[in-house]
């Protein structure tokens, strides 16, 4: 049996890139769904380690600079790595 083929429907979202300096603003924007996360995370592509937690459906997921936080059409928000979401999403 073959799989079918999908496509997305066309939905408008709400979205805002993380950033070290605008990570109060998206906290604000988000209603308390993105928190700074204490710990460091150092990686080669985030070499100071900054890290956020963002409350969603499935749970508490990380969020790193560069990294959109979406606010869904239910109103619920999760990250989404930038080359992801710049595949998925255009601007209107």
């Amino acid at each position: 049996m073959a799989a079918n083929k999908y496509r997305k429907k066309p939905v408008c979202i709400e979205a805002m890139q993380i950033t070290e300096l605008n990570w109060a603003d998206v906290a604000e924007w988000s209603k308390g769904n993105l928190n700074f996360c204490p710990l460091k995370e150092v990686t080669e592509t985030n070499p100071r380690g900054i890290c956020w937690l963002v409350n969603t459906l499935e749970g508490i997921t990380k969020a790193v600079p560069q990294d959109f936080i979406i606010k869904g059409v239910n109103g619920e928000f999760y990250p989404c790595k930038s080359d992801i979401f710049e595949k998925v999403y255009e601007p209107v």
